[in-house]
């Protein structure tokens, strides 16, 4: 994918994940990745700066897991420890229908969190700067996280947050065995495994729910 523009191997990352985005899509997801690297500057909200690097890093691992978790059918999705807005932010640009709270402790990452919000046009998408201990309110139909915790933590603290029938995804890399495992009697997981255009490393979805 060197010597690639960026919109091309955008392009041909969601031509393999069987997504059809409209062009205005197509320039909204890019123009986030021109807002991370700006802020990033300033704000330190990734290690990955290459141009080649963040369409596959940024986008594509976000939207290898947007068709599954739309198979969950979800209305209101809480996004964990979101940092840069991934999964959150892309998730929000191709699904204007759900209904995204980005939520972080770090105050830097939520300021660059809601200034996205306002540049990108994003009405669905709510920001949340607190310790997930403390947040209370409607609960989740499905509560994510990128890079938040290990399995048994993202549960115990999320948990009085979903709702009844709702479910956990945890994107991870390499399947998190030994984290499941550990994880509480009354939790029932499945692994998905995800396939990441270009990034060349491995990938899945770990969904958990309270068992009946």
């Amino acid at each position: 994918m060197i010597g690639q523009t960026q919109e091309q191997q955008l392009r041909e990352g969601l031509a393999a994940l069987g997504l059809a985005l409209d062009a205005a899509t197509v320039t909204r997801l890019l123009a986030y990745l021109a807002l991370l690297l700006k802020w990033n500057k300033t704000y330190s909200l990734t290690a990955i700066t290459e141009p080649e690097r963040m369409v596959s890093h940024h986008l594509l691992d976000s939207l290898a897991a947007l068709t599954p978790i739309a198979g969950a059918q979800p209305r209101r999705l809480l996004d964990v420890g979101s940092g840069g807005g991934q999964p959150g932010i892309p998730f929000a640009i191709v699904r204007p229908d759900w209904h995204l709270t980005l939520l972080d402790s770090n105050h830097k990452k939520t300021t660059f969190l809601r200034q996205a919000v306002i540049e990108l046009g994003l009405p669905n998408v709510q920001v949340v700067c607190d310790r997930v201990e403390n947040v209370s309110g409607e609960p989740f139909d499905l509560i994510t996280s990128r890079a938040f915790a290990d399995l048994g933590d993202f549960v115990r603290l999320t948990r009085q947050l979903l709702a009844p029938k709702g479910q956990w995804a945890a994107l991870k890399g390499v399947q998190p065995f030994e984290e499941i495992a550990a994880l509480p009697a009354d939790i029932a997981s499945r692994i998905q495994a995800l396939a990441v255009p270009g990034l060349g490393a491995e990938r899945c979805i770990v969904w958990m729910e309270p068992r009946a």
